[in-house]
C-alpha cells in the first residue's frame, strides 16, 4: 500500500513538473514576442514632429545600450550628449530652420533672454508627446503581435502589460541618469569635429547661465546657428543614382585634410574622389609615406600629379588600395571618363633662373585637348593641377578640375566649359602659418546626373583655417550658376613666391 502511495505521488510531482515547464516556456515566449513587439512599436511609433525655437525638428526614441542624445545636422555633422544612460536613446533631426529668426538671434544675442523659457518648454512639450506616442505604439504592437502568434486574450495582456513595464522601467533608469551637463560637453562627429566651438565655444558661452533650461536654450540657438549653413541652399535633391565627386586639391602633407576627407566621405555619401595634385610640398620618400591613408578612405581616388609631386609620389599614390593616377589616358570611374596627366614642373624649389618656360605645360594641355576632342564616347572630366594654362580644354569637355592657386574661383571657357580652380584642402599645408590670415580648408562635392553624365550642382565646402572654427557650405545649380566671363589666366609666380 505504501508502494503504491509513493508512486501515485510521484507521477503527480512528475505531471506537475512537466505542466510548470510548459508554461514557463509558454510565459518566456510570450515575454519574448513582447519584447519583439516593443521593440518594433517604438521604431515604428516613438516619432514626433516638433517646433523647438527656431528650428522645425524631427524626433524619435530607438532601443540602445547607451542611452545618450543624438543631434543630427546634416550634412554638417552631428554631436551626441551623454544626457543619459539605459536601454532608450534620443534622436534629434534638423528639418527646417526659421532663417529670419535665426538672424535676429545672430545680430543681436540679447534676444536669447526670450528663449531660456521657450526653448525648455518646447522641448519638454516633445519629449512628452514622443514618450505617450512611444508607450502607445510599444504597447499596442506588443499585443498585437502576441495575438496572432499565440490567439490567446490572456497572453496578450500578459504581453502589454510586460511592454509597459519594461518602458516604465526604462523611463525610471532614464530619469535616474538624467545628466544635463551633458550639454556643456558634446561629442561631435562628422565636419563638426573640425570646427566645434560654432556650436558651443565651451564654457565660455556658458558661464552666464546658472541654471539648465538657459544651458538647453543655449545649446539649440547655437545648433540653429550651424544649421543656416544648409538651410539656405538652393533646392536640389540628389538622386541616389547620382554620382557624388569630392573635388580635392594642394592637401600640402596637412594631416588635417584627411579628417575633413573622411568625414565628407560619409556626410555627403562620396563616389569617389578627384585630388588634383600637390600632395606633398617636395615629393621625398619621407613625404611620400603620406599617400598611405588614400587606402583608408574606401573610395576610389583619382589623382593628378602637380608641381610639388614627384614621379616617385605618383608611384607611392598608385600603390595604394582604390588609388588611380592619370597619365595622360582616359579611365572609365563609376561611369564617368576622366582624363588627366601630371604637372610637367618638377621639383619645385629649382632657381628661378632655371624655373621651366610655360612650353612644356601648354604642350601637356594640348595633348588632353586633343586626346578628349577625339575621344567617342565623349571625355566628362580633364584634371590638370595648375589652370592657367587652361584654355585649349574649353570646348572639348563640360568640366575641368584644377588647384594649383590655392584659392577656389569657377570660370567658364569657351562652348560652355567650366574650369573649377579649388582652393587647398589641406590649408596650404605649413606655408599657410606664413599669411597674415589662416588659409582656409577648401574642397567641393560635384553632383553628376548617372545616366546623362551632365554636371547638376556643386557644394562649396570651406573650414576655417588654423587657429579658426567655421563652417560653411554653399550650394550651386548648375542650370542657375553664373560663370565669370572668359579671362586671360597670368601664369603663377614661382614656387618660391606662389601658394604652390
Amino acid at each position: 500500500m505504501l508502494a503504491r502511495v509513493q508512486n501515485a505521488t510521484t507521477v503527480i510531482r512528475a505531471a506537475v513538473a512537466r505542466f510548470l515547464a510548459h508554461r514557463a516556456v509558454r510565459m518566456a515566449g510570450v515575454v519574448l514576442v513582447a519584447l519583439c513587439g516593443l521593440w518594433i512599436g517604438l521604431m515604428l511609433g516613438a516619432r514626433v514632429d516638433a517646433r523647438i525655437g527656431p528650428m522645425d525638428t524631427h524626433l524619435s526614441l530607438r532601443p540602445t545600450l547607451e542611452g545618450d542624445t543624438f543631434v543630427n545636422v546634416s550634412p554638417v555633422g552631428s554631436l551626441q550628449l551623454d544626457s543619459h544612460d539605459g536601454p532608450i536613446g534620443l534622436r534629434v533631426d534638423m528639418v527646417q530652420l526659421d532663417p529670419k529668426l535665426t538672424q535676429a538671434l545672430i545680430d543681436d544675442p540679447n534676444r536669447l533672454r526670450g528663449l531660456d523659457d521657450q526653448i525648455p518648454r518646447d522641448v519638454r512639450q516633445a519629449i512628452v508627446r514622443l514618450l505617450i506616442r512611444g508607450a502607445v505604439s510599444a504597447v499596442l504592437v506588443a499585443a498585437a503581435l502576441t495575438w496572432l502568434v499565440t490567439r490567446r486574450a490572456r497572453h496578450t495582456l500578459v504581453a502589454g502589460s510586460t511592454a509597459l513595464v519594461l518602458l516604465a522601467a526604462g523611463g525610471g533608469a532614464v530619469a535616474a541618469t538624467w545628466n544635463p551637463k551633458s550639454l556643456l560637453e558634446p561629442r561631435y562627429h562628422g565636419l563638426l569635429a573640425s570646427a566645434p566651438s560654432i556650436v558651443v565655444s565651451a564654457q565660455n558661452l556658458i558661464t552666464d547661465f546658472e541654471t539648465y533650461r538657459k544651458e538647453l536654450a543655449k545649446l539649440v540657438t547655437n545648433v540653429s546657428r550651424l544649421y543656416t549653413v544648409t538651410s539656405k541652399l538652393p533646392t536640389y535633391q540628389p538622386d541616389p543614382s547620382t554620382i557624388r565627386v569630392l573635388h580635392v586639391s594642394d592637401l600640402h602633407l596637412n594631416p588635417m585634410a584627411w579628417s575633413v576627407i573622411e568625414s565628407l566621405v560619409q556626410q555627403f555619401g562620396v563616389t569617389f574622389i578627384i585630388d588634383s595634385g600637390d600632395l606633398t610640398d617636395r615629393g621625398t620618400s619621407a613625404e611620400n609615406q603620406f599617400a598611405s591613408h588614400i587606402s583608408r578612405l574606401g573610395r576610389p581616388y583619382v589623382f593628378v600629379r602637380g608641381n610639388h609631386d614627384s614621379p616617385d609620389t605618383a608611384a607611392a599614390v598608385a600603390r595604394q588600395k582604390g588609388a588611380i593616377v592619370l597619365r595622360g589616358r582616359i579611365v572609365t570611374v563609376e561611369g564617368l571618363r576622366i582624363l588627366g596627366d601630371a604637372d610637367p614642373r618638377w621639383p619645385p624649389d629649382r632657381p628661378n633662373s632655371q624655373e621651366p618656360p610655360a612650353a612644356p605645360v601648354q604642350q601637356m594641355v594640348e595633348r588632353l585637348a586633343r586626346t578628349a576632342r577625339d575621344a567617342s564616347p565623349p571625355v566628362d572630366i580633364v584634371v590638370t593641377h595648375d589652370p592657367t594654362y587652361a584654355a585649349p580644354l574649353g570646348g572639348v569637355t563640360p568640366t575641368v578640375l584644377t588647384g594649383h592657386a590655392h584659392r577656389r574661383e569657377v570660370r567658364a571657357l569657351e562652348h560652355g566649359t567650366r574650369l573649377f580652380v579649388q582652393g587647398s584642402t589641406g590649408g596650404a599645408g605649413m606655408r599657410g602659418l606664413n599669411n597674415p590670415q589662416p588659409v582656409p580648408i577648401q574642397c567641393s562635392v560635384l553632383y553628376f546626373d548617372r545616366k546623362t553624365k551632365r554636371l547638376q550642382a556643386w557644394d562649396d565646402i570651406t573650414v576655417g583655417g588654423l587657429g579658426l572654427a567655421s563652417v560653411e557650405v554653399s550650394r550651386h545649380l548648375a542650370d542657375e550658376a553664373t560663370l565669370t566671363e572668359k579671362t586671360q589666366l597670368t601664369p603663377s609666380p614661382t614656387a618660391t613666391e606662389s601658394p604652390g
